[in-house]
């Protein structure tokens, strides 16, 4: 089985959220599974020189862009046993950041029309095209209107997955002139409320289209949560499928965790004690092993369900012996709130600014209890590492929140979870983890459930596996 993994992010050579984890860790467990899986993804101008050192240089040719034709070159390299594609367009590609800028419609309808142009000169056939959220969902429209009769490029499957249905990719019609290069007969397949939607486009031109979780697939068939595309979800429901992302255990193993104060694991967690005390040294707390120390890790925007957390905390610090800590950057009226909490709370709770990735993985191993109260959340990968190093979820019932986290009142759970959009049902939540917190011996058990769950992409890949492989032989 051939796949090609079309991403606009990839770690390490670039990323800035879940996508880069996703498109580093499932091609990796697809290659160690005997699939032939490469990745695609642009030249950026911020990928570091020791890696670009490692790239080979292919060739080069120019991409049809509307109605002229622009340069691109090919280079490639191998990482973790996977080959990368790098798509080289310095005008494009050779910026300060990924995303952002004015004219994102026409860099990655470039990046979309160049990934089809590069495969014969790489002479890769690939069973399927595997595309990621708006910046590559013009791959199988494009395959779809300019590829699919070509002999060379026959029976090339797709699979589209949304990762967040908020980013559509939706532009106005002068950008198809511009840049994006549909025939004006066939620009319905792209049209939504008056304007081109990319992800529209690949919803209605892919083979298959998959959410990163299956409670995810079933809520953006809800107008709440489809951002205006559930009337087209539903339309294509039969191609639609939920597929819960993983993480690297490898990665993230606090047995081997070189960021960590000190390491453990489920059977001996004795060092997670000392992972806390330094954690509250550095971060100016009450040296305390005493208590419950929740914490977050989160982009600090409304979905996140940081409403939730400023209607609701203070209650809990008001009432509770506990400490809480913050690391993250964002709106600022949640920065802000997030000081003023530090301030009124001097030794108790923390806010860390920005987003330092030794700093988390501290946070993770740290902490006794995991906060995330989202609002919407198509997966969620900290959960998930929150699970891995022993520091207890308490989550809203909400996409992959609610398909990887089970609440642990029946004694069989791996974590805390509340339903209702709610300051009250959150803060219940919490007040049953501090609670059990108390019960040492029962924590123990909790947090041997939680470090055991199983959220490798060892599982996830078996998933991707089975849809690519009946997409290929029997979907049309």
């Amino acid at each position: 089985m051939r796949i090609l993994y079309c991403t606009s992010e990839a770690n390490p050579y670039a990323g800035s959220g879940g996508l880069a984890d996703v498109a580093a860790s499932l091609p990796k467990t697809l290659r160690q599974r005997g699939i032939d899986c490469r990745v695609v993804m642009p030249l950026y101008g911020t990928i570091p020189q020791y890696l670009r050192d490692g790239m080979h240089y292919i060739t080069n040719f120019t991409v049809p862009t509307a109605w002229r034709r622009q340069y691109c070159g090919i280079f490639w390299a191998e990482y973790d046993g996977v080959t990368f594609y790098f798509i080289d367009n310095e005008y494009y590609f050779k910026r300060s950041g990924l995303y952002g800028f004015y004219d994102d419609a026409e860099r990655f309808s470039f990046f979309s029309r160049a990934i089809l142009e590069m495969l014969p000169y790489i002479d890769f056939h690939p069973d399927l095209i595997h595309t990621n959220d708006w910046q590559t969902a013009l791959v199988p429209t494009y395959y779809y209107f300019f590829y699919s009769k070509n002999p060379w490029y026959y029976n090339i499957k797709s699979l589209y997955t949304i990762h967040n249905i908020q980013y559509q990719g939706m532009y106005g019609w002068e950008v198809n002139t511009e840049c994006v290069g549909i025939p004006e007969d066939c620009t319905k397949m792209l049209e939504m409320d008056g304007k081109l939607n990319m992800s529209k486009g690949a919803i209605e031109t892919s083979t298959r289209v998959s959410t990163v979780s299956p409670s995810y697939a079933k809520e953006i068939l809800d107008p709440w949560f489809a951002c205006g595309l559930d009337q087209i979800l539903k339309h294509r429901a039969y191609k639609l499928c939920g597929i819960l992302n993983g993480i690297d255990n490898d990665s993230y193993n606090p047995a081997t965790d070189f960021h960590m104060y000190a390491n453990y694991t489920p059977e001996y967690p004795q060092g997670k004690e000392e992972c806390k005390r330094k954690l509250q040294e550095r971060l100016c707390l009450a040296q305390r092993g005493d208590i419950p120390l929740i914490a977050m890790v989160t982009r600090l925007v409304s979905h996140k369900g940081l409403d939730l957390v400023r209607g609701g905390i203070e209650h809990i610090l008001d009432n509770y012996d506990v400490q809480f800590v913050v690391l993250g950057s964002g709106d600022k009226e949640y920065e802000d709130y997030f000081w003023y909490l530090q301030n009124k709370y001097p030794g108790r709770v923390c806010f860390c600014h920005g987003y330092v990735p030794e700093l988390a993985r501290k946070i993770y191993a740290g902490s006794d209890i995991f906060l995330m109260p989202s609002k919407s959340e198509p997966c969620g990968l900290s959960q998930m590492i929150a699970l891995r190093y022993g520091s207890i979820p308490v989550v809203r019932e909400v996409g992959g929140l609610r398909d990887s986290i089970h609440d642990s009142q029946d004694g069989y759970g791996n974590g805390f979870t509340f339903r209702n959009y709610d300051i009250l049902d959150m803060n219940n939540a919490l007040q049953r983890a501090i609670g059990g917190y108390w019960n040492r011996d029962g924590w123990r058990a909790l947090v041997y459930r939680a470090m055991t769950s199983d959220n490798s992409w060892a599982r996830s890949a078996g998933d991707y596996i089975n849809v690519y492989q009946d997409t290929i032989d029997n979907w049309n």
